[in-house]
């Protein structure tokens, strides 16, 4: 259980302990093929706000630093936190996509209901998988260190999830690897002493899958899989994204290698890439703005600002968090360019 509340942490953004950069693999995006390259790059370059991690919104005179995270552990992390240093010293709050008090009573509600990650009277995966699919997935997370026999009532939202957690990724967790920014960023919040505040309540995870049809929940599992086989390949391909600034390169590679890889027609996989983005940013995104403009509004009436601090999924696009506050009459600027 304590991995799964482990892993359910990591999702939502305030792991206390992730994965140190020991991952080796082979950056996927630069071994494709140049039409692929290129196609990605078509994708990505007419998105808002697609490059960069940290930001200022200002707006009259409230002001937020905003920085894209990066869930899991890396000693690049350290470069960042030098640089939220002085906005932190000046901030009268942080916010986290969910901090320590949710990460409690997530692990509470995950112990007393083990109901929120095991489907006990439905089908299970086996019965709903092809046998090749079933074999593919089972052994995928053992090497995840789930048994087939745990993994075969799981919830198919909760497995789809943790095929895009590397072994190496696993395996920096249960050897208390370093954190991730966002446990840093609280880290550094409390030796502050500043108030730490959440975007979002701790049961979010479990309510961002309730609308989906049992054929999209298998279609999850069936996206995710091929990648799980070279998921440390992956996980450098995305850390070497992240630490570039490549923000929405990370989404379009996961939709280009899934055309090629996953069995999913085009018209599937865009349809589970949609769905994601609705359910995982997009519906969060315009969530967030409210709680942000207005604790920035407070703060300002004390010569203060505010730090906000989530993954950097949520920053670039229509719907993302800095187009968003664009659109509420915030100034927005990059400050790593």
């Amino acid at each position: 259980m304590k991995h799964l509340a482990t892993a359910l942490a990591i999702w939502m953004g305030f792991a206390g302990n992730g994965a140190a950069a020991t991952c080796e693999g082979r950056n996927l995006i630069e071994a494709m093929p140049s039409d692929r390259r290129a196609l990605i790059q078509q994708a990505v370059d007419g998105v808002p706000y697609h490059q960069g991690l940290l930001w200022r919104a200002t707006r009259g005179d409230a002001q937020m630093t905003i920085v894209g995270t990066y869930h899991f552990g890396d000693p690049r992390h350290q470069a960042m936190l030098e640089r939220l240093d002085a906005p932190l010293r000046d901030a009268a709050m942080v916010f986290v996509e969910a901090g320590p008090e949710e990460e409690r009573k997530l692990t509470e509600a995950l112990v007393a209901d083990p109901d929120l990650m095991v489907n006990a009277d439905g089908p299970t995966l086996p019965e709903r998988l092809t046998q090749p699919e079933w074999d593919t997935l089972s052994q995928a997370m053992v090497e995840r260190g789930t048994p087939a026999v745990v993994t075969a009532k799981l919830r198919p939202w909760y497995v789809a999830m943790m095929l895009g957690v590397s072994p190496c990724m696993m395996k920096g967790m249960a050897e208390g690897g370093t954190a991730g920014l966002d446990h840093l960023l609280v880290d550094r919040a409390e030796a502050l002493d500043l108030p730490v505040r959440a975007l979002e309540p701790w049961d979010t995870v479990f309510t961002l899958f309730d609308d989906m049809s049992p054929a999209q929940e298998i279609d999850m599992i069936r996206a995710a899989l091929p990648a799980a086989s070279y998921a440390d390949d992956y996980a450098v391909t995305l850390t070497d994204a992240y630490f570039a600034g490549d923000v929405w390169q990370i989404w379009e590679f996961g939709r280009i290698d899934a055309y090629a890889n996953s069995g999913l027609s085009r018209a599937a996989v865009d349809e589970q890439m949609q769905l994601a983005k609705t359910q995982l940013m997009d519906d969060r995104n315009r969530a967030w703005i409210a709680p942000l403009s207005r604790a920035a509004d407070e703060a300002a009436l004390q010569g203060h600002g505010i730090v906000a601090g989530f993954g950097a999924l949520h920053l670039p696009g229509e719907q993302g968090v800095l187009r968003l506050l664009e659109k509420d009459g915030w100034t927005i600027e990059r400050l790593d360019d």
